[in-house]
């Protein structure tokens, strides 16, 4: 439970004052930071205010007591006491997809960890429960996947006076007023004492496809999030390497701003022979290529936070990859490059990579996940945007300003290309995994028939050279005998 919260004084003061100078009455938006369990500790980074909807209304206004929403209102229209009965109205499908895709630019350590309400006293009041299932509907657009927080966190800035107040928000199935219990809040120093830990992370997943149970074969997009719960799950074992120096438990960080970290992958059984030993196999999925992930701890914080952070955006970064194909197949059709002998021809199919049953499919593919680029944010820190393989960063500045409201960088070269080449499939379901590795069987029998045939060869010329051997030992034996008697009667005579 989060028993105190901190806010970084920078930010929140921007955010500050650009409300008050702002006619608004209203305003809805995410706090990005982070919910510490080691420290029962909130910190909040920045605000981020939801933009307007596709027909350009604002995401949350104010209802008077009669039904009519005065969010439009300008001017002085703030500062006039509200009615007594006024409430709010949040459009919480909206805020909670903003949420969605803030939280696949984030890094580790920096999460979607609640909402904040910019709104007078009144109306907040009346509106605990629409807030309340606004912040629920953001945690489940946004989970934490390793912190099981069954709590989120509310922050309303009132004008008239102006005043800041945090609250957790309890996420319990049946939302009430009592679901909103005030914490203690404060401002300091907050992403200016951050250290920053960087691990680049190579893979090589092999998943078998095959009937399972008699089942129908599964998707695609089913197979490869199982391909990533294996892997996370490998991860999540691994030991770790700080700047080359094995990592002990709940060791504190060093005293520098930046390290690297190195993963030790555990010695497993192969499951994937064990697998294809088990069931009927068809094919073959290659999942493999490298993430680089950026965490950062706060200065109170273990080692092993790090360490977790990092983890979970290795997996998350790989699972937000996957719903981005998943959302481009479900927008477009596309067409998919034939792998097999013209790999240049496209094969036209009825649906998008994503969605194939791979069980009536009966050629090689190859594809290629979004990239990972890396753009500056606040005080040295940085967040994240994915490049489809025929896109250019120039793309990327078109997302930093509408999610996160922030100026986008003006030179290109200030966002971070560090994958040089991003994750990629191939899935091959040409032939039975048997004929391949009859086929692999053949070609190392081939060889070692080849090396059998160069040993036979060896052997006949030995055997050829040990029968000439005592041949030319009793000619060097007679012919010494010849010498020797001639010498002989040469002398007598």
């Amino acid at each position: 439970m989060v028993k105190a919260v901190v806010g970084d004084e920078t930010q929140l003061k921007l955010t500050e004052n650009r409300l008050t100078r702002s006619a608004i009455p209203s305003e809805v938006g995410l706090v990005i930071g982070k919910l510490s369990s080691k420290l029962d500790k909130g910190f909040v980074y920045d605000l981020v205010p939801t933009p307007t909807n596709d027909d350009g209304e604002p995401p949350c206004s104010i209802i008077d007591g009669v039904g009519v929403g005065n969010g439009k209102k300008k001017g002085s229209s703030r500062a006039k006491s509200q009615p007594e009965s006024s409430t709010l109205f949040i459009d919480n499908d909206w805020v909670s997809e903003h949420a969605r895709q803030v939280s696949r630019m984030l890094l580790g350590g920096m999460k979607v960890v609640g909402i904040y309400i910019w709104v007078n006293e009144t109306s907040f009041k009346n509106s605990a429960i629409t807030l309340c299932q606004t912040v629920k509907g953001v945690a489940e657009a946004a989970s934490l996947v390793e912190t099981d927080w069954n709590e989120r966190l509310l922050i309303h800035i009132s004008y008239s006076p102006l005043r800041w107040t945090c609250r957790n928000c309890s996420l319990a199935a049946n939302i009430t007023s009592n679901s909103l219990r005030p914490c203690d809040f404060k401002m300091g120093k907050v992403l200016g004492s951050l250290h920053t830990f960087r691990c680049m992370y190579n893979f090589d997943v092999r998943l078998p496809l095959g009937h399972e149970d008699g089942q129908h074969i599964r998707r695609f997009a089913d197979i490869l999030r199982h391909g990533i719960t294996i892997q996370a799950k490998e991860l999540r074992s691994s030991k770790a390497l700080i700047d080359g120096k094995l990592v002990i438990e709940d060791e504190q960080h060093a005293s520098y701003d930046f390290h690297e970290v190195e993963f030790l992958l555990p010695f497993l059984q192969d499951k994937y022979v064990e697998a294809c030993s088990q069931k009927e196999v068809f094919g073959v999925v290659l999942f493999s290529g490298s993430v680089c992930s950026l965490a950062y701890l706060n200065s109170k914080e273990p080692v092993s936070q790090a360490l977790a952070d990092i983890k979970e955006d290795i997996i998350m970064s790989l699972l937000s990859r996957l719903e981005m194909l998943c959302d481009e197949a479900d927008r477009e059709p596309e067409s998919i490059t034939d792998g097999g002998e013209d790999s240049s021809s496209q094969k036209s199919i009825d649906k998008p990579v994503p969605h194939l049953n791979l069980g009536a499919q009966r050629k090689q593919y190859n594809i290629s996940f979004p990239r990972r680029v890396f753009v500056p944010w606040l005080e040295g820190t940085y967040i994240c945007d994915y490049i489809q393989p025929s896109e250019t960063v120039e793309v990327v500045k078109d997302h930093c300003v509408e999610l996160m409201s922030m100026e986008a960088p003006t030179d290109a070269s200030e966002i971070l290309e560090p994958e040089s080449e991003a994750p990629a499939l191939i899935t091959s379901t040409t032939k039975s995994f048997w004929d391949i590795a009859a086929h692999d069987s053949s070609a190392a029998k081939w060889d070692n028939s080849v090396s059998k045939k160069s040993r036979g060869s060896r052997n006949r010329i030995s055997a050829k050279s040990a029968d000439l051997n005592p041949m030319l030992a009793v000619l060097v034996v007679v012919l010494s005998i010849v010498v020797g008697l001639v010498l002989f009667l040469i002398r007598a005579a």
